[in-house]
C-alpha cells in the first residue's frame, strides 16, 4: 500500500480515512495538487471545485470525529463523467447545447455514491453527448493520454480514463454504450467494468441509446470496481429497466481463486488481424491465467461481425431519436463529427431497426449455447494500442474512418448482447502505451469477472504502474 494519499487505491484510501490514518482534507488536498499539475497537460476535467471539495472534506472529517459515518466512501474525493445529473450543478454532457444545463434531479448512481460518503471533486471531460470512441471533443478540445499526451484516451469516458490513470481521482463513473468504459480502460491502463444491461440504474444519466446504455466504474483495480458496483447496483423505481436479479457479494468475489475456472479464447474474430504488440500481450495474459490455475480452451463464437453491425444500427437509430429535435433546431451547435454520426441514424429504416431488436434474443441464446462450457471469454479490448489524436481525428486524413471502425470492433458485440465485460491492464507496448484485455461474462455474472480480474492483478503490476508528468 502506498503511503502517499493520492497514489492509494480507492479501497486503501477509504480504509485509511475510516481508521483515521489520514484525513479527508489531506487526501482531497493531495488530489487537488496533482490535478493542478496534470490538468494543463491532459484536459481531463470539465470542472474543478477545489474550494467546495475542501469544505466537504472538512465536514466529513468533523462527522468522523463525532463517530458519524455515512458509508464505505466516507470522505473519499471522487469525480465522475459530466453526464450524471447532480441537482443544482451544471452538467454539460460534453456539449455546447447543454453548456449551461442545470438539472433538477440527481442520478441514482451518483446519489448512491453520495449517500456512501463521497466528496465531489468536480466533473470529468467526455466526448460530446458521450458519442465518440476516441476522446476528441470539438467544443472543449481532446482529452489526452497520461502515458503519451499525443495519443488518445479512448471515449466517450475520456476524462474518466485519463484522470484515473494519472491518479487525479481514485475512480470515476463512466458509461458504456459501444465500448465507452472499455476503450479508456484499455488505452489508459486502468480497470473498467461494463455492467450487464439492467444491473445499474440509468435514471438521471444523460441517455444515448435506450437499449444499449450501461453505467459502470473505471478504477485502478478490480477490487475498487467491486466496491463501487456493490454501492450502485440493484433495482431502482426511477428506472423500470433495472433488473430484480439478485446481487452478488462483489467485494468477496475479488478474493477468489482462478482454480477450477474455465476461460474461453475465441478461435477467430477477436484474434484476427491484431497489432503484433496486442497479440503478444494476449499470449502473455493467457499464460499468466493458465499458470494461476485457469483452464484455457478455444471457443467458436457465432458471427461477431453481424453482432457488431446490429449494434451500430441500434445505436445510430436510438441516438438520432433522442437528438432529433436539437438536430432540427440547433444543428450548428453540434461538433461536425457528432452531427454526422447522429444524422446517419436518421437514415436507418424502422424495419431494419426492429429486425435488429428482434434478433437480440436469438443472438444471445446462440452466444450462451456456444459458451456454455466456459466461465468467461478473454479477448483484447481493441485490436490496436492508442493511436495519436491527430491520426484518429475525422480530419486526420483518408485513413481515419477505417481506423475508427477498427478501434470499436471488439466491444460492440458485447453491448448488443447486453453482457458484462471487465477490462484490465495487461501489458504495455515497447513504446510505453498500455494494452488491456476484456473478460466477457454471462448476464449478471459480474462477480466471476471480478474474481478473474483481481486474481490476475494479484500476480501482475500493470495496474500499479504510473505515468510520468510531462515536462
Amino acid at each position: 500500500m502506498s503511503t502517499e494519499p493520492a497514489l492509494m487505491t480507492l479501497t486503501e484510501v477509504a480504509r485509511a480515512i475510516a481508521m483515521k490514518q489520514v484525513s479527508s482534507h489531506e487526501v482531497t488536498r493531495a488530489l487537488l495538487h496533482r490535478i493542478a499539475q496534470w490538468q494543463p497537460h491532459l484536459n481531463a476535467f470539465m470542472s474543478i471545485e477545489a474550494e467546495a471539495a475542501l469544505k466537504a472534506a472538512d465536514r466529513a472529517d468533523a462527522e468522523l470525529a463525532k463517530g458519524e459515518v455515512r458509508g464505505p466512501l466516507h470522505g473519499v474525493p471522487l469525480a465522475h463523467k459530466d453526464m450524471y445529473y447532480d441537482a443544482g450543478k451544471v452538467c454539460t454532457c460534453g456539449s455546447l447545447i447543454r453548456r449551461d444545463f442545470v438539472p433538477t434531479v440527481t442520478s441514482t448512481a451518483l446519489q448512491r455514491l453520495k449517500d456512501a460518503g463521497q466528496v465531489r471533486l468536480g466533473t470529468l471531460h467526455l466526448a460530446e453527448f458521450a458519442y465518440g470512441p476516441t476522446g476528441h471533443n470539438a467544443h472543449y478540445g481532446p482529452v489526452r493520454n497520461p502515458w503519451n499526451v499525443a495519443h488518445i484516451t479512448g471515449g466517450s469516458s475520456s476524462g474518466s480514463g485519463s484522470a484515473v490513470a494519472a491518479r487525479l481521482t481514485y475512480a470515476a463513473l463512466g458509461s458504456d454504450t459501444g465500448g465507452s468504459i472499455r476503450f479508456p480502460a484499455h488505452f489508459c491502463g486502468v480497470t473498467g467494468l461494463k455492467t450487464t444491461v439492467g444491473r445499474v440504474s440509468r435514471a438521471g444519466a444523460m441517455p444515448l441509446s435506450q437499449s444499449l446504455d450501461t453505467v459502470g466504474p473505471l478504477a485502478r483495480t478490480a477490487e475498487d470496481c467491486a466496491l463501487l458496483l456493490a454501492l450502485i447496483a440493484g433495482p431502482d423505481p426511477e428506472d423500470t429497466t433495472t433488473s430484480q436479479e439478485p446481487l452478488s457479494d462483489y467485494v468477496a468475489a475479488t478474493k477468489g481463486s482462478l482454480k477450477g475456472l474455465k476461460l474461453g479464447v475465441p478461435a477467430s474474430f477477436y484474434v484476427d488481424d491484431l497489432d503484433p504488440e496486442v497479440a503478444r500481450v494476449l499470449d502473455e495474459t493467457i499464460a499468466v491465467l493458465k499458470r494461476e490455475g485457469a483452464d484455457i480452451v478455444k471457443v467458436e463464437l457465432p458471427d461477431q461481425r453481424q453482432l457488431q453491425a446490429a449494434a451500430q444500427l441500434v445505436l445510430a437509430a436510438e441516438a438520432a431519436a433522442f437528438h432529433k429535435r436539437w438536430m432540427i433546431e440547433r444543428p450548428q451547435d453540434y461538433g461536425a463529427q457528432t452531427l454526422m454520426r447522429l444524422q446517419n441514424g436518421l437514415a436507418v429504416p424502422a424495419i431494419t431497426y426492429l429486425e435488429a431488436m428482434r434478433w437480440r434474443g436469438p443472438a444471445l441464446a446462440a452466444h450462451n449455447a456456444a459458451t456454455a462450457g466456459v466461465d468467461a471469454i478473454i479477448a483484447p479490448a481493441s485490436p490496436v494500442p492508442a493511436p495519436t489524436i491527430e491520426e484518429s481525428d475525422v480530419g486526420g486524413g483518408p485513413n481515419a474512418p477505417a481506423l475508427l471502425q477498427r478501434l470499436t470492433l471488439f466491444t460492440r458485440p458485447v453491448n448488443f448482447l447486453g453482457l458484462p465485460s471487465l477490462t484490465v491492464p495487461s501489458g504495455f507496448t515497447r513504446s510505453g502505451l498500455p494494452v488491456g484485455m476484456q473478460l466477457i461474462g454471462r448476464s449478471f455474472d459480474e462477480a466471476t469477472l471480478l474474481t478473474i480480474g483481481a486474481a490476475f492483478q494479484r500476480v501482475t503490476d500493470y495496474h500499479e504502474r504510473l505515468p510520468k508528468l510531462p515536462s
